[in-house]
């Protein structure tokens, strides 16, 4: 049943059009995707790209097309299967109860509805002619950031099990004369290394079997470039990722006709999934957003759809905080803590962070080698427990929060000795370590509830607890479990496991800010982002460094999710370093009491400067104005949402002789016709600015010609301040 009345007219023009097919639309403010049900019933991809003016007109896209044939007449599939007339790579392959391997799918009906949310949701069900085989097709669009998700349910009622060999979330079907992709890998320290390329024909494959921390080596993020590689403000692009924290896969293939065939979904390594008749088995959602005006309207539009409908309170404050880790490390006592708590109110940030080390007894953790999964206060650095730092925190007006790595364990732990059957291994094989470290078996109800109470009697034993550092250092070696049979549904229920536990967390705790770091950035996702406020982007805190990551990190992620901390990484002054972590969710990991008078002023004064501009980066529109990977200048601006305020960031990012802000930046995002004043801002004590405050421009101007924030070698860092007089 169609409910949408403007899918109804779409129903009766395509009818009269097509004969017996029918076009469904997905439309979005900018693009549209149109899928069409012919007459045997196959649901095909005919469109996606930038909405047209007239709407009947979607029917004449096919015939415009004269390339080769598609000799299986399913290669537009809009959920691609296997052994039957498919000669490309599936989404789904399954092996039926009576052991046959094909399969077909065909359109059964359909329905569209609206959301209370304002997001519009397309269910389309689709079932073998043969077996009792279905598959509902879910597409979710957010009318205003053109973004669509997309999963699938998958179900049967056959006589006995069906093998899923692969199960796809969604397969996407793009025409263009060329694509480029742009994809990024890394490893510790080294996060979000961008390489762009032209996809040429075959398959080309982004994936991770790591099982958890998936993204230390690739990160499931991607841009596909149409016709050219994209610009900032120019060409069509396409932005995809996959809601999920572990393993994954996307493929892209170019086929015989020079289409482009994008399938995602979880990684079928390993993973053959046996599925017992009437159970269902959901993908997690497939991302997607599109723009034919460049990656900073992409960005923009899945920034903003970040806030509004998936990262944990997306629109709501953040605090700022000092860290002990790098002032410490495990070396620490109660004394020590309490004066970093009193360091926390004099730098002016809202919550001290305690950091790995504050827990086990037996085997002290003193180090990475042991006590990892023994979660009681050690009595010797605190023989009071945790609740004594909370009242410090408390009794300075500050909040509290506390570091956890629940999902492992030290074989050097009394949980090790207590529960060896909870930890992931082979049982007739060595133990292999990641930092001296096993992971915990979240496919069991036993370890589910011990990770979910390790984290709830933090706020039952501690009074308020006010932050949550939750890492994730290991990934998975052996991958076995001792509570399930079938083995190869290990890496899917560990996820699921984890998932159920962050769920019931957030049920108990919903508005406790949570960082989602892994040994840096190794898990970053919005399949965990919904359940957690920020992400840790990397270890590496070099702020030179840091200006490269972030500013790959912000075209998949809003500000506000991105915790940047001020710490003794990199030679640069301790400006640089500030004003470099004020362009996300600020943090400090300094020795505070170390700083020279001047460096404590101005980390004082820029703070205050953050507190009055923060919601600006964290809510207002981010543009890029200056790459640093084509530039001596990183630049970015966040503007507000009326144009008449905004901040810029201005680096310096390369050292050699005369190097600077030869040439303005152009700014964007302001109003033409308003009138501004740009005004220098967190500035080091007894310095004075070198640009001249007092003149007035045009949105116009600054757009077209542009402003010099004077970055030079002495000027290496500038924050500038623009509203409209």
């Amino acid at each position: 049943m169609i409910k949408s009345a403007f899918s109804f007219i779409f129903l009766i023009i395509y009818n009269v059009a097509f004969g017996s097919d029918t076009l469904i639309p997905i439309i979005t403010a900018q693009n549209a995707l149109i899928l069409r049900i012919d007459q045997k019933k196959n649901l095909s991809t005919i469109y996606y790209g930038k909405k047209l003016a007239n709407a009947t007109e979607y029917v004449l896209i096919p015939q415009a097309y004269r390339q080769s044939i598609d000799y299986s007449e399913v290669a537009n599939a809009a959920y691609t299967t296997s052994g039957s007339q498919n000669l490309l790579e599936p989404a789904i392959t399954v092996t039926h109860a009576d052991g046959n391997n094909s399969l077909n799918l065909r359109y059964v009906n359909h329905e569209q509805k609206k959301l209370e949310n304002g997001a519009t949701l397309l269910t389309i069900l689709l079932k073998d002619p043969v077996y009792n085989f279905y598959v509902t097709l879910c597409y979710k669009s957010y009318f205003a950031q053109d973004v669509i998700e997309q999963w699938a349910i998958i179900k049967h009622t056959e006589k006995s099990n069906v093998l899923l060999q692969k199960f796809a979330s969604a397969n996407l079907h793009i025409k263009a004369k060329s694509f480029w992709l742009t994809q990024y890998h890394g490893d510790w320290a080294k996060e979000m290394q961008s390489e762009t390329s032209k996809l040429t024909h075959g398959i080309k494959t982004l994936d991770s079997k790591l099982g958890t921390r998936a993204n230390l080596f690739q990160p499931s993020v991607f841009m596909v470039s149409l016709e050219r590689p994209a610009t900032e403000d120019e060409g069509t692009v396409l932005y995809g990722s996959l809601e999920y924290s572990g393993n994954f896969k996307t493929d892209f293939e170019l086929d015989n006709q020079n289409n482009l065939r994008i399938v995602s979904g979880i990684n079928n390594y390993a993973s053959t999934y046996t599925l017992k008749p009437d159970e269902e088995f959901t993908t997690p959602a497939f991302l997607h957003t599109l723009s034919t005006k460049g990656k900073g309207a992409a960005s923009r539009n899945l920034q903003e759809w970040a806030r509004n409908y998936k990262i944990l309170n997306g629109n709501e404050n953040r605090l700022t905080l000092l860290n002990n880790w790098e002032a410490t490390y495990f070396d620490f006592n109660e004394s020590k803590l309490k004066e970093l708590i009193r360091d926390t109110r004099k730098l002016g940030v809202d919550l001290f962070l305690l950091d790995d080390g504050w827990f086990a007894n037996k085997y002290p953790r003193n180090g990475d080698v042991a006590g990892l999964g023994d979660w009681a206060p050690n009595q010797k650095k605190l023989p009071n427990g945790i609740g004594t730092l909370v009242k410090e925190a408390t009794d300075n007006k500050v909040k509290f929060g506390i570091w956890i790595e629940p999902e492992m364990v030290n074989p050097k732990s009394e949980l090790y000795e207590q529960h060896p059957d909870w930890v992931v291994k082979q049982p007739n094989r060595p133990e292999h370590y990641f930092r001296n470290q096993l992971v915990l078996d979240l496919c069991n109800p036993q370890v589910q509830d011990f990770v979910f109470n390790t984290v709830h009697n933090l706020f039952i034993n501690n009074g308020d607890i006010a932050y949550i550092k939750w890492d994730c250092n290991s990934v998975i070696y052996n991958a076995h479990s001792s509570y399930i049979s079938n083995q190869s549904h290990f890496y899917i229920e560990y996820m699921k496991g984890l998932y159920k536990v962050l769920k019931r967390i957030r049920e108990k705790h919903p508005k406790v800010p949570m960082m989602l770091c892994s040994g840096g950035g190794g898990r970053v996702d919005y399949g965990a982002l919904q359940y957690f406020t920020e992400f840790w982007p990397s270890d590496n805190t070099d702020p030179l460094e840091r200006i490269f990551m972030q500013w790959e990190y912000s075209y998949f992620y809003p500000a506000i999710a991105t915790a940047n901390h001020v710490t003794d990484w990199g030679k640069q002054p301790i400006k640089f370093k500030t004003d470099v972590a004020m362009m996300g969710k600020l943090g400090f990991d300094i020795v505070v009491k170390d700083l020279s008078k001047s460096d404590l002023l101005y980390c004082q004064s820029a703070i205050r400067h953050y507190n009055k501009f923060k919601d600006i980066v964290w809510f207002g529109t981010q543009y890029r104005l200056s790459n640093p990977t084509e530039a001596d200048v990183a630049s970015m601006a966040y503007i507000n949402n009326t144009k008449t305020k905004g901040v810029i960031f201005n680096y310096l990012v390369n050292n050699r002789y005369g190097a600077g802000s030869i040439y303005p930046i152009r700014l964007k995002g302001l109003d033409r016709q308003k009138k501004y004043k740009i005004t220098e801002i967190c500035l080091y004590p007894e310095t004075r600015s070198a640009i001249d405050e007092e003149k007035v421009y045009t949105g116009d101007f600054l757009m077209n010609i542009g402003f010099n924030p004077m970055i030079n070698a002495q000027r290496s860092s500038v924050i500038l301040s623009i509203e409209q007089i």
